[in-house]
């Protein structure tokens, strides 16, 4: 296990997340799954307690706490793409299954965690500073899933 972990909250459905985030994005997997070896507030023995997996690389573990704390747009997941068709097919996933658009790029899946889908051309918009920057980013302000062409003529002018 690495020495630093990203812990994910969920009310009993770490499992089925891990597993949809495997099968959604690339270099993801399920490593491990742990069963509770004895009852707990929110389960009982034998219930999956814990989940190792990765998301894009990085090292998560979900703990099936229970209901009493929910997830906030103060965490999220951005996920860098480079083109409108790997945007569509990210952010399709995550809101055709269950989840909920939200503005600027950002949705959240059905367990609640909070994505930042961002085509890379948005970023380079931002950090390219000055008048492209700005346009671009009233684009963005419009949109709840980014349409690249739009902020490609956005920078444009």
């Amino acid at each position: 296990m690495p020495k630093n972990t990203i812990c994910l909250w969920y009310d009993r459905d770490a499992e089925a997340a891990a597993r949809f985030y495997a099968e959604t994005f690339p270099d993801s997997a399920v490593l491990a799954v742990h069963r509770a070896p004895a009852d707990y507030p929110s389960g009982r023995k034998g219930d999956v307690l814990t989940v190792e997996f990765t998301v894009l690389g990085i090292p998560c573990l979900g703990l099936n706490g229970g209901p009493a704390f929910r997830h906030s747009e103060a965490f999220s997941f951005q996920v860098a793409t480079d083109s409108q068709e790997e945007t569509d097919r990210y952010w399709d996933a995550i809101v055709g299954h269950g989840g909920a658009e939200s503005a600027c790029g950002w949705c959240r899946d059905r367990w609640g965690i909070s994505w930042q889908i961002t085509p890379r051309v948005l970023t380079e918009a931002i950090a390219a500073g000055g008048d492209e920057a700005r346009r671009a980013f009233e684009a963005m302000m419009t949109m709840r899933k980014i349409d690249v062409a739009a902020i490609e003529a956005a920078r444009r002018g």
